[in-house]
């Protein structure tokens, strides 16, 4: 950058060289005839540039340079409020001046000097009474639009036919912590209908509860719900669209389904599961805690026990089988951690 902007300067001195000889040669004719015009012409104005080039360019650039630099520096002092409060002073002023100007450019080189003398006036003026009222000035409205220019975009979020027979995501979505459009596939509401008209009664009755719960989350005016038509040429599963859906509108696929939950990792494709989300809140339970549980069945091991917290946790305790229907105090040994729900093994304590 230094060494381009010493050409740029020893360029405009070979331009200035250029004129002086030119007038001068035009004032005082000199007799020519025996010299070499190139020479006089284009000689003289080259090698003062060189001059100029080698001896006076990088001092002169230097001191450009560090003058520039705390120039930079004052502004970037300047109290950003200040700052812009100035420029648009400035900018106002500019344009008074010039408007004042058009009655003066008639004036040849005096109607010039008004025009640059009205310019530096009133920009100043500008300046100076914009800097004094930036206190009344409200920059509210540039302040939101740089806030929405800094948000992330919120990925909308496709809900999956078993997630909203589940229901648990009306409750979640009332309490605001998922963000973003809420997508309804139109092949998830075709198969909650065809649940719903089903001949077996249980089927049936979880088809319509699905729908019943489909109509509350778009009745709420927190949620934004849009039915989306996504068809593909191909006869595919409803499992398969949906992650062929999230890929192509970059949205997070939300379930409970803890097998499209894998085929959604080996395609790529982000998935909430509501199943990891009510994993993640319930109460932490460390190795060594004691606790009292009701054994309700037997386990799938020898001698063990079953019982369930009353969020429905699966504890297993070593032992337990025979005490089936009995209150008993256990401790834990381990805890299990999956997407399909948390585990609690145990062992029997000495009963009272």
């Amino acid at each position: 950058m230094s060494k381009l902007f010493r050409g740029v300067l020893s360029f405009i001195m070979a331009l200035i060289a250029y004129g002086i000889v030119y007038v001068v040669f035009h004032i005082f004719p000199f007799e020519l005839e025996r010299l070499n015009y190139d020479i006089v012409w284009f000689g003289i104005p080259v090698i003062v540039g060189i001059i100029f080039y080698i001896f006076f360019s990088s001092s002169i650039t230097n001191k450009f340079f560090e003058g520039l630099s705390k120039t930079v520096e004052n502004i970037s002092k300047i109290n950003s409020k200040e700052l812009l409060s100035g420029v648009i002073g400035v900018v106002i002023g500019l344009g008074i001046a010039n408007l004042l100007g058009l009655a003066f450019h008639g004036l040849g080189i005096v109607g010039t000097v008004i025009v640059i003398l009205l310019n530096i006036i009133f920009g100043y003026v500008g300046y100076k009474v914009a800097t004094a009222k930036k206190d009344d000035m409200n920059f509210n409205i540039l302040k939101e639009r740089t806030k929405k220019a800094a948000q992330p975009a919120v990925r909308s979020k496709i809900l999956d036919t078993s997630v909203i027979i589940d229901g648990r995501i009306k409750d979640i979505l009332e309490t605001g912590f998922v963000e973003g459009k809420i997508i309804i596939p139109n092949f998830v509401l075709d198969e909650l209908r065809h649940i719903a008209d089903s001949a077996d009664s249980m089927r049936r009755n979880r088809g319509r509860q699905g729908l019943d719960i489909l109509k509350e989350i778009r009745n709420n005016p927190h949620n934004t719900v849009e039915i989306v038509d996504f068809n593909t040429d191909d006869d595919l599963e409803v499992d398969v669209k949906l992650l062929k859906m999230g890929e192509k509108l970059d949205a997070f696929v939300v379930t409970n389904d803890f097998n499209l939950n894998k085929v959604a990792e080996v395609h790529g494709v982000r998935i909430l599961n509501i199943n990891d989300l009510a994993n993640a809140i319930k109460p932490i339970v460390l190795p060594g805690e004691e606790m009292k549980i009701t054994i309700v069945k037997s386990g799938k091991e020898a001698g063990q026990g079953v019982a369930y917290l009353n969020d429905g946790t699966m504890i297993v305790a070593e032992g337990g089988e025979k005490h089936i229907g009995e209150e008993m105090n256990v401790v834990v040994t381990s805890v299990l951690q999956t997407s399909a729900g948390r585990m609690i093994f145990t062992k029997l304590l000495a009963y009272d």
